[in-house]
């Protein structure tokens, strides 16, 4: 006897049932105690953070005949933990030995928790998808484990003080020779400035940060090129360490994150040089070698750098607004630079020009985006463009200043890069305040929003009528 459709229907739903709850249980955020590792370490970074400005505050911290207010220890401690470098005090002036330390304790903590927040979220979102999404990102990426948390921390670790170690013993020798200081203070200056660097912090114990290395290769460039690996992230840092001699074997984010970084690198350093280069004010009084070594090193430090050789607020207006620019962006996913990332704008340029040639999908390097990480570019994008303008029209209001130097130094903060026209110790301390709120937002701020997005995705039972407005 032939059942109906509808009967055959019915016979089915009781097995389905079980398979459809499997598959949304499958969709829940996994319950483990890693499990929801950003809630976690906005709960430590607060902690931390308040107990650095409390370090900040005891009278050992200080040096002779120097005091930190609640504000200033406060913004200090901020500023080293979510590594962005804006400073309000001079580190080598104000602070003695004990609290300059406790400045590099944060950077390193800061540095290296959100490079292991950043790789925590994405084996998150990874186990988020299920057995199959898990065993393909392994496959392809080689480097995210899901659950080998410890494995994942300790190689984060390694490869942060490693690389630390590496630019030290190369900087330590020429400070040395060059500056008047003792072996043991050139030791001590090198260590701080490379793990300045590869976290890029910014922070100085110079109070002209590296004014006086003007024109200077030895020193510059190894910092600089810490910043650089420490901004393209870890996940791309270990899969050159694998597969430097294979580019064809890339991930698709190792292959966008390393393209856009070198374009920007090389457009930041040739745009830089030549707007400043017959500024009296910045590098026109220099010769040609110096020009080209501090021009370079200021193309590369809006990435989220933060280091100066030359003083940024006397750079021509066209050239301010192209490091604002390079600051807005930052540096790699899961890396210790800050901005919307260069992965960010890739997914948006790729859009844009799929669009323009009437390409229905995004194709690149052999691979398809998907619609999720499209909104996510998009919804990431906007939301940065929002929060950086709300407060520019804050600190107009509020402060005498104009707008590219208030322009600057909001996104110099929310972009956790550090570079400064001058303003930021000028400012009251409700402005202050609120810079100390961009730093914080925008060291955890992208990478969590980023995962909050793609944890809360749903695959819809249904879609609707579609329609189309008129755009443009």
């Amino acid at each position: 006897m032939r059942m109906s459709p509808l009967a055959t229907l019915g016979s089915m739903l009781p097995r389905l049932r079980p398979r459809l709850r499997r598959e949304d249980a499958a969709q829940d955020i996994p319950r483990a105690p890693w499990g929801r590792p950003a809630r976690i370490f906005v709960t430590l970074f607060v902690i931390v953070d308040l107990t650095g400005a409390g370090l900040l505050l005891l009278p050992v911290a200080h040096a002779d005949g120097a005091r930190l207010t609640v504000v200033e220890a406060v913004f200090t401690s901020t500023t080293a933990l979510a590594v962005c470098g804006l400073s309000v005090i001079g580190l080598g002036s104000e602070l003695s030995l004990f609290g300059q330390l406790v400045v590099m304790v944060l950077i390193q903590i800061g540095g290296i928790g959100i490079m292991v927040l950043a790789s925590m979220l994405g084996a998150v979102v990874i186990r988020r998808f299920g057995l199959r999404m898990q065993l393909s990102t392994q496959a392809e990426t080689r480097s995210l484990s899901v659950g080998d948390v410890r494995g994942m921390v300790t190689r984060i670790v390694a490869a942060s003080l490693t690389c630390e170690g590496v630019v030290a013993v190369i900087i330590i020798p020429r400070m040395w020779f060059t500056q008047d200081v003792s072996a043991a203070g050139a030791v001590y200056h090198g260590a701080f400035h490379a793990v300045s660097a590869f976290n890029n912090a910014g922070l100085s114990l110079y109070d002209d940060s590296l004014t006086r290395f003007s024109g200077d290769p030895f020193i510059l460039f190894p910092i600089a090129a810490a910043t650089i690996l420490g901004g393209l992230g870890f996940p791309v840092l270990l899969e050159l360490r694998r597969q430097f001699r294979t580019p064809h074997t890339w991930t698709l984010h190792a292959k966008l994150t390393i393209v856009t970084t070198v374009l920007l690198f090389a457009a930041g350093a040739v745009i830089v040089t030549a707007l400043e280069w017959t500024n009296p004010a910045t590098l026109g009084p220099l010769g040609w070698q110096g020009k080209l070594v501090d021009g370079t090193f200021h193309g590369i430090m809006p990435r989220s750098g933060g280091f100066n050789v030359t003083d940024v607020g006397a750079m021509d207006q066209s050239t301010l607004l192209v490091v604002i620019m390079l600051m807005f962006v930052g540096g790699g996913s899961a890396g210790t630079a800050g901005g919307i990332k260069v992965a960010t704008l890739a997914v948006l340029f790729l859009v844009v020009w799929t669009e323009v040639r009437g390409h229905p999908q995004v194709h690149v390097f052999g691979r398809r985006l998907s619609s999720g990480a499209i909104r996510q570019a998009l919804s990431l994008t906007f939301l940065s463009m929002t929060v950086v303008v709300v407060s520019t029209v804050v600190l107009l209001v509020t402060t005498p200043f104009q707008l590219t130097e208030v322009l600057f130094e909001v996104v110099s903060a929310s972009g956790v890069v550090g570079l400064s026209t001058g303003i930021t110790p000028e400012l009251h301390p409700a402005a202050q305040t609120l810079l100390i709120v961009l730093m914080i937002a925008g060291r955890i701020g992208p990478v969590t929003f980023a995962s909050a997005l793609a944890l809360r995705e749903r695959t819809r039972r249904y879609d609707l009528a579609e329609s189309r407005p008129i755009i443009g």
